[in-house]
């Protein structure tokens, strides 16, 4: 199948040849049709599957078959991250018409996003938080909204966007199409649908475990020796574009120092960095100014960079399913990519879940050339003794 078959417009088609794309993932094959034809939509997908064009490619067809200046259609997303790549997706596939979209979030300021909404925009990607003050300011009318897109909603029902996203429900007109995509399904996400969407048709794509193009590594490793262990395999791997994730942006931090005393450029992306630098850190991954890029769970849903060849688990994530949106980062758009996972013993019960998700023993390795037996230093076997702390106002 191609997507001519889709029957879009005609400037549709020309950005989508420009841009690269030949033939549709799965999900862009069942869900465009059902969106074009005007179905409430719930898309069960993982990251790295094509979601985000399986919902702007529709939205751009219906403001290009019946055009109008009001803002039609409302895009909520749960991180600053994948609301900016939302917006670059519209503008990519909206070259050569004259459909504007604007990015809502928090982070920044406000006012270039007030301008933006003034002069008008079809379309608005926002995150709930940054949305809801503009609401309240009067900055932004939803009153003319005809599709409605909740991405990622498992996850924003995780970072407890929930109530924000009931008040701007009650905004937003009830005769409208819905589209609802989540990663997983729990019983919050069916109510969720069952409360903002109408009899709506469900696909179904690849949720059961991580994409088939990524081959899977545990390296079995004692805690104190991983920064070395990660150097070595550093040392042994064409490092061109690798994400490392770690458990906390404390040892993100700690890690980017330790990989800067190397000969590799790296970055980080985790919640203490302004948006500035996140985006600065992200240009610099995605162009190739970096080839590390450090981050925390962040970074772990709605980034879409092409070609990263490897993720690292340097620490182990706290659920499967976290560990299944972190190797969606590699092996996009059916390229290949490796997942390097390393592995404490206290690390064994989360790796049984995953390999009960994956239907199959994830293969061990051991470095030949690396020295696993060497002692936990003495200063980190012994806990420090606390100073007593003088507690001062800070008023």
């Amino acid at each position: 199948m191609s997507f001519t078959q889709f029957n879009l417009d005609s400037r549709l088609n020309a950005a989508i040849k420009r841009a690269g794309f030949i033939k549709p993932t799965p999900i862009q094959t069942s869900a465009i049709p059902l969106a074009l034809a005007g179905h409430d939509l719930i898309g069960t997908a993982q990251t790295g599957t094509g979601k985000t064009a399986a919902f702007v490619l529709p939205i751009l067809q219906k403001l290009l078959k019946v055009p109008g200046k009001r803002t039609r259609a409302l895009i909520i997303t749960p991180t600053r991250e994948l609301a900016e790549q939302i917006h670059q997706t519209i503008g990519l596939f909206s070259t050569g018409t004259k459909i504007r979209s604007v990015a809502i979030y928090g982070g920044v300021g406000a006012n270039p996003q007030i301008e933006a909404l003034r002069r008008g925009a079809e379309i608005i990607v926002a995150c709930p938080g940054r949305l809801l003050d503009h609401m309240q300011n009067k900055h932004a009318n939803l009153g003319t909204i005809e599709t409605l897109v909740l991405d990622e909603a498992d996850r924003m029902l995780d970072m407890g966007f929930l109530p924000d996203i009931k008040r701007i429900l009650r905004q937003v007109p009830k005769q409208r199409q819905t589209m609802l995509f989540s990663a997983t399904f729990p019983q919050e996400i069916v109510q969720l649908a069952s409360q903002t969407t109408n009899n709506p048709k469900r696909v179904s794509i690849g949720i059961v475990r991580p994409a088939h193009t990524v081959d899977h590594t545990l390296f079995p490793v004692p805690h104190h020796l991983k920064k070395q262990l990660l150097i070595r395999i550093l040392d042994q791997t064409d490092t061109k574009s690798i994400l490392i994730f770690t458990r906390t942006k404390h040892r993100a931090q700690n890690l980017l120092k330790k990989i800067k005393r190397t000969k590799y450029k790296v970055t980080s992306l985790h919640g203490d960095r302004t948006q500035g630098q996140r985006r600065q850190a992200l240009n610099g991954f995605k162009n190739g100014k970096y080839q590390i890029m450090v981050a925390t769970d962040i970074a772990s849903r709605g980034l879409d960079i092409d070609g990263i060849s490897h993720v690292i688990n340097y620490d182990m994530p706290a659920t499967a399913d976290a560990y299944i949106h972190r190797i969606g980062r590699t092996g996009r758009a059916q390229r290949t990519g490796e997942a390097y996972t390393f592995m404490t013993p206290d690390d064994l019960v989360l790796v049984q879940k995953i390999e009960k998700i994956m239907k199959e023993k994830l293969p061990k390795k051991t470095l030949s050339d690396f020295d696993y037996t060497v002692p936990k230093p003495e200063n980190q076997q012994k806990p420090r003794k606390r100073q007593p702390r003088t507690v001062t106002s800070q008023r």
